[in-house]
């Protein structure tokens, strides 16, 4: 198993320009993550290797659909970890209903998708982070399930569901595994951007959306989920929209994309941060990361060898090969507020 140092926040994010910036972060790394095999064949280079600029000219995003998921389930994990208040009340009382033994302590977080499994040591990780105590806590009643060995199962994917006892079905589906304090139960968590698309089943427990003309914040039973339903446009989901907004336009003029339409512009605040990532074209995807997680933490920094985690584990980035070196800018990031 990799042998990996994790990135963890002392304190919440309470200013918006940091806030900002761990948002920014959240997205780009999304983006980065979502480049396949093809796309790394076209740049000639390794993920790690990819630049700003090349990530700009490969990336759509009015056609990859999936990527403000992948960004928004992101930041939720990572403001979880971050002890956002925003996020943190709604996902507190969801698992308050969900168990028993879920209502003390402060939620955390293991991210999980099955398709982050595929990636070398991310499973040994996750398993190991819980403990060999840890269990599953599906709905229903009787014993629950020994989590190191059911999650290496869901990690299969939709090839696990007939695998799968039938009071943990579809726990495939999970992005995050959620926790509470010192309890060794975790609640098998779906995030949709979009509660519409949500999926239920025995073996999730708990589903995290934003607000929606039909949907008010807050703590809301859907089907067999205990929803947390972030607010917006005030809370976190109004914060994660204007990164979001930032982000993408930055990608739009280095990419030489067609920019959005103008009532999708972000605010001022976001504008600078969009303006700062468009300084450096040719700085490395990764250190970028850097730059903005030293942004949005501000010395509020704790090293510990688990799972969640603030700073993206190295080992995420893959495959590697020797390429030519190109010499950039080191990014650096201003405080917005």
């Amino acid at each position: 198993m990799a042998d990996v140092t994790f990135l963890e926040q002392r304190e919440p994010i309470d200013e918006y320009g940091r806030a900002l910036y761990a948002v920014g972060r959240s997205v780009v790394r999304a983006l980065v993550d979502q480049l396949g095999p093809d796309e790394l064949i076209d740049l000639n280079c390794d993920r790690s290797d990819v630049t700003l600029r090349q990530m700009a000219r490969v990336v759509r995003l009015d056609r990859d659909k999936g990527m403000r998921g992948d960004g928004f389930e992101w930041a939720v994990h990572e403001a979880i970890v971050g002890e956002e208040p925003q996020v943190l009340e709604p996902v507190s009382a969801a698992l308050g209903r969900a168990s028993k033994s879920l209502r003390s302590g402060v939620p955390t977080s293991l991210l999980f998708g099955h398709e982050r499994a595929q990636y070398l040591g991310f499973l040994d990780a996750i398993v190991d982070t819980a403990g060999e105590e840890a269990v599953l806590l599906p709905d229903g009643s009787g014993h629950p399930f020994a989590f190191g060995n059911w999650v290496t199962v869901a990690a299969r994917g939709a090839a696990a569901e007939s695998l799968l006892r039938p009071r943990i079905q579809k726990v495939w589906k999970t992005d995050l595994f959620l926790g509470a304090g010192d309890a060794t139960g975790y609640a098998a968590t779906t995030i949709k951007s979009n509660w519409k698309q949500l999926e239920d089943g025995p073996g999730l427990r708990v589903g995290i959306v934003p607000e929606a003309a039909d949907l008010r914040p807050g703590y809301r039973r859907w089907k067999s989920l205990h929803l947390a339903v972030l607010p917006d446009p005030n809370g976190f989901m109004g914060l994660f929209n204007d990164g979001y907004q930032a982000i993408g336009r930055a990608m739009c003029t280095l990419g030489r994309q067609t920019p959005p339409i103008y009532w999708t512009k972000p605010s001022a605040k976001a504008q600078r941060l969009q303006d700062q990532l468009e300084k450096y074209p040719t700085a490395k995807v990764q250190d970028l990361e850097h730059a903005l997680n030293e942004a949005a933490q501000q010395e509020l920094l704790t090293s510990e060898h688990r799972l969640v985690s603030v700073q993206a584990p190295g080992w995420l980035h893959l495959p590697e090969r020797k390429q030519t070196q190109v010499v950039a800018p080191k990014p650096r990031f201003d405080k917005l507020d």
